[in-house]
Formats: C-alpha cells, sequence, structure tokens
C-alpha cells in the first residue's frame, strides 16, 4: 500500500491505529519505561550461587532468545566466563553444576525451553529464571530458583518481541546479581536517555522528511533488506532482522562483517534480480575496530558495484551500550512503519501459529 496517502497514514496515530489493532506503537513508544522497570524490577533478585560459575547458557526461542545474542555481542570483549544461546530442546553435554543455565520464555510455556528442565535438574546445574507468567514461572517458585518475573505493563501488544527492554535489561539484572557483570545505573540511565532523545527523532508526530526510521520503511517496500553490523552490534542487527521478519511479514536477514567477506562478497552477481529485489543497510560506527570500520566501506562499495542499492546509517551515541539501543530503537519504529505501508497490522503471525498448533497433532 505506496499509494499518495501513505505518507499521511504515516504521520497519523488515528490512521494508524486502524490497522495497529493491538497497539504496538504502544510498545514501541515504551521501550525505555521496559527498561527502567526492568531495572527497577531485577533490583531485588537474590541469587546466592551452590558452585563458581564457570559458563553461562541461555534457552531461548525468537524473541525470548533475542536478549542473550544482543548480551554475548555488546560484553563479548568484557565477559569472564563462556556465554552460549541455545534454541533448541537440549542442552549441550559440557553443561554441570558450574554452569548457570537461564530458561528464557516470556509466556512461560515454550516447548523448546520446557524441554530443558529435566536436563538442568539430571545434571544439576544452577538456574534462573526469565518469564512472564506460565510453567517457568510456577518452576521458579517451586524450587526457589532465582527468577525475574515480567510485569509486562510497557508492553500492550503483548508481543515477547516487543518486550525486548524487558527480556534484555532483565537479563543484564540478573547477569548482575549473578555476579557475571557489573553494570551500573549510570549507564542505564544513559541507555534511557537514549532511547528518548531517539524516539523524539522518529515518532508519528515527526514529519517523513525529518524521520530516517519512515524514510528507510519507504527504501524497504518491496525489497529483501539485508542488515550489515559488526562487533558489539551483531545481536542488535540480528533483534532487527527478527522484528522485521514478524511485524512488516518481509524477508529480512543480517550479516556480520568481517565473516562476510570471505564468501558473500561473490554471492551478490546471481541471480541478477538481486540488484531489484535487494537492498543493504550498513550500521556504520566509530567504536568499531579501525579495521571493521574501513571493511564497512570497502563492503558498501562492493555492494553498489553489484548495483544493489545501500544505506549507510551512522549510530551517534557515545558508549556501545548506548548504541546498541539506538539502533534498535531506530529499527523497531522503521519496521513498524513498513507493516503500515504494506496496509497489514504488524501483531498477528499466522503462519508461526500455525506452525505450532500442527505440532501439537
Amino acid at each position: 500500500m505506496t499509494n499518495n496517502n501513505s505518507t499521511a497514514i504515516l504521520n497519523s496515530r488515528d490512521s494508524i491505529a486502524k490497522l495497529d489493532l493491538s497497539n504496538m506503537m504502544g510498545s514501541i513508544d515504551a521501550l525505555a519505561d521496559q527498561v527502567k522497570h526492568a531495572w527497577d524490577d531485577t533490583q531485588k533478585i537474590i541469587f546466592a550461587k551452590k558452585e563458581k560459575i564457570e559458563q553461562v547458557v541461555v534457552v531461548g526461542m525468537g524473541g525470548s532468545g533475542l536478549g542473550a545474542d544482543v548480551f554475548k555481542h555488546l560484553f563479548a570483549d568484557q565477559l569472564m566466563v563462556p556465554f552460549e544461546i541455545y534454541n533448541d530442546y537440549f542442552l549441550p553435554a559440557y553443561v554441570n553444576e558450574k554452569t548457570l543455565v537461564i530458561l528464557s520464555s516470556y509466556s512461560g510455556t515454550t516447548e523448546e525451553v520446557l524441554n530443558c528442565i529435566e536436563q538442568v535438574k539430571e545434571r544439576k546445574t544452577q538456574v534462573a529464571i526469565i518469564a512472564a507468567g506460565g510453567d517457568l514461572v510456577e518452576l521458579a517458585k517451586k524450587e526457589n530458583y532465582p527468577a525475574y518475573v515480567i510485569n509486562p505493563v510497557h508492553n500492550p501488544s503483548n508481543q515477547p518481541r516487543m518486550a525486548l527492554g524487558y527480556a534484555l535489561v532483565g537479563l543484564f539484572g540478573l547477569m548482575n546479581a549473578a555476579g557475571v557483570t557489573n553494570i551500573l545505573q549510570e549507564e542505564i540511565d544513559e541507555v534511557i536517555t537514549t532511547i528518548i532523545s531517539t524516539s523524539e527523532k522518529l515518532r508519528v508526530e515527526v514529519p517523513q522528511e525529518e524521520n530516517q526510521a519512515k524514510l528507510l520503511a519507504f527504501s524497504s517496500v518491496e525489497r529483501r533488506p539485508v542488515f550489515v553490523a559488526s562487533q558489539f552490534l551483531k545481536g542488535a542487527a540480528h533483534v532487527a532482522a527478527n522484528q522485521w521478519n514478524e511485524n512488516a511479514k518481509i524477508f529480512a536477514d543480517f550479516k556480520a562483517i568481517p565473516e562476510m567477506n570471505h564468501h558473500l562478497l561473490e554471492g551478490l552477481k546471481f541471480p541478477k534480480s538481486n540488484a531489484l529485489n535487494h537492498f543493504f543497510l550498513f550500521f556504520n560506527s566509530n567504536l568499531y575496530d579501525e579495521r571493521n570500520q574501513k571493511r564497512m566501506k570497502i563492503t558498501q562499495t562492493i555492494v553498489e558495484h553489484n548495483e544493489i542499492e545501500s544505506m549507510a546509517i551512522h549510530l551517534t551515541a557515545e558508549t556501545k551500550l548506548t548504541q546498541v539501543f539506538e539502533l534498535i530503537t531506530l529499527m523497531s519504529y522503521s519496521g513498524f512503519y513498513l507493516s503500515i505501508l504494506e496496509g497489514i497490522d504488524p501483531s498477528p503471525i499466522p503462519y508461526v501459529d500455525m506452525f505450532k498448533e500442527e505440532l501439537k497433532k
């Protein structure tokens, strides 16, 4: 739906609300509130370690696993223990009593996560929970596991993928309580300030010509967007791709530098439709290593040599942590606006729901 009324629709909350029946816009606008709420709640968590934690494994699917992926890449240069994410039914063989296993499921009923409960008991691992309800919250109460129980008052859409402030900062709080990280209050305050200042430039009331999220949405219509990031922003680019998949129902993907430089550059030539269908978005940061900054520029040049359109987004927040949330905020708004341009309600996920129902049979 990209007719002459498109710009007017993106500038009108009333028009948007006619499509956005579950109020996903409200969840996006409330990201800073989610962050503050989650941080405040996790300061109350008491974590009594049974053994020294030698590795952390997070089990989570979809939106419930995204926070861990952001965390892993964001703190890769600080974490003193291995930190892994498992999006599957089974824990790796090395998991033992010195492993902290975090079972993460917004609903508390995710099949793959629940399948790991008996495994953590058998291996006598240390366990923590992130959930808003369901079986996982009951498990935490029964076994007295440390838990961040999400009270999603700032996620009116009730979509797990739009509760990232809760999931990610809830994980921050758990990691602090377990002694794995030492994230400071002032750092969280900087995150909140960054989200608010970024959101003010991207809200519905900001016209298209001044609104980077709206411009990006228009550029992505009938395209296959590929998000390119490096180092500490790789998890945030993953978040963006997943949200665009579910919200805009679009085949978005993400790639990491330097890895993609070793193969994908030769995969741009064919099919010839790549030049018409693809759109590369490069997330640049002056906080990348100098070699990766150079790689980003050269990679974009090669993409354009293949006549594929591209755009560079220069993140301007001052720290790695705040740039992560700058990226997430921008892409949450732009993916939402894209769904409105397509004329769809972004919240329903009929094929994911159909798959789950078929799996139960």
